[in-house]
């Protein structure tokens, strides 16, 4: 499949991608690496061909059930200039698109083969959102796993973001972009993600002894509210309440209420921030006791990009 894609004309991919059956194409596109998805686009005109193929055959490529809850008109732009625009459910009124992506050619096969992970790439400003975000979270989710079966499969989970790859991404990006994402529908995405994963990298020796509940109370959403989380720490082990349960617990309860913007909060536990630093900035603003969110801090090992 995919020798035959390479090998095609930009006239002749449009023909091929119609007729592709779709598991095969799916399967053709998980197995390729990098290099053979970016010589599918050697020049601009196959690079459109193979753009507008694919999303015409969206509707096939796609996990049914996703599909049948999705609705929307996607415009996907590439670095060229050059953009096509899909209607999810064909048939819908034309108009305006719902959301405009901004990404590459590669990033879209990515996508229907089920292995961009899409809150990522945004965070690190390798693919731009404009519009209706709730419809790119969809968007990112409309495909089968890579390692499920393709097509009919489990669908992404958009929430399945690996920290690790957090940190590596963020070490170029401006603190504008970051609030920009969080202050879409990626924002609780990313931190109830963060937040649920925050237990299993506490260091038992650091936190050994350790009695300490913390709140978090994380600004600049759209709507001027906050979001509240606590962390308890106790013997070692680390639990986190969110929502209505971090809501619950009284103020009292808390050795310390750290506010600050979702943004600096991301920076800090991907080790963009230090917690020092951001203190003397006024990033972090802590009251009660200031020590006891620094023991909190310091009982974490904060996760990192691998260097190389």
């Amino acid at each position: 499949m995919l020798a035959a894609l390479g090998a095609a004309t930009s006239d002749d991919l449009a023909t091929l991608l119609d007729d592709a059956d779709a598991v095969a194409l799916v399967t053709a596109l998980r197995g390729a690496s990098d290099a053979e998805i970016d010589a599918l686009t050697a020049d601009a005109e196959r690079e459109r061909a193979l753009v507008e193929g694919v999303l015409r055959r969206v509707g096939d490529l796609a996990v049914p059930g996703q599909l049948a809850r999705t609705h929307g008109r996607v415009r996907w732009e590439l670095p060229s200039g050059a953009a096509h625009t899909v209607d999810l459910h064909p048939g819908t009124p034309g108009g305006t698109p719902d959301v405009v992506v901004q990404g590459s050619a590669r990033q879209l096969l990515r996508l229907v083969a089920g292995q961009l992970d899409v809150a990522v790439a945004y965070l690190g400003d390798q693919i731009r959102f404009h519009g209706a975000s709730d419809l790119a979270l969809a968007l990112a989710a409309l495909f089968a796993v890579d390692g499920a079966a393709p097509v009919t499969g489990t669908p992404v989970d958009v929430r399945d973001i690996d920290p690790v790859d957090v940190s590596r991404v963020l070490t170029d990006v401006s603190v504008d972009h970051l609030r920009s994402v969080l202050a879409s529908d990626f924002r609780p995405v990313v931190l109830d993600e963060i937040f649920a994963r925050m237990p299993s990298y506490v260091n038992g020796r650091k936190a050994a002894g350790v009695q300490v509940t913390v709140g978090f109370l994380l600004t600049g959403r759209p709507d001027g509210e906050v979001d509240r989380y606590v962390l308890r720490l106790r013997d070692g082990q680390a639990t986190v309440l969110a929502g209505e349960a971090a809501g619950a617990v009284r103020p009292e309860d808390c050795q310390a209420t750290v506010t600050c913007e979702a943004a600096d909060f991301l920076r800090l536990v991907t080790g963009h921030l230090s917690a020092v630093s951001g203190l003397l900035r006024g990033q972090l603003r802590v009251s009660g006791d200031k020590l006891a969110a620094l023991r909190v801090n310091s009982a974490f090992d904060v996760p990192k990009a691998v260097a190389g």
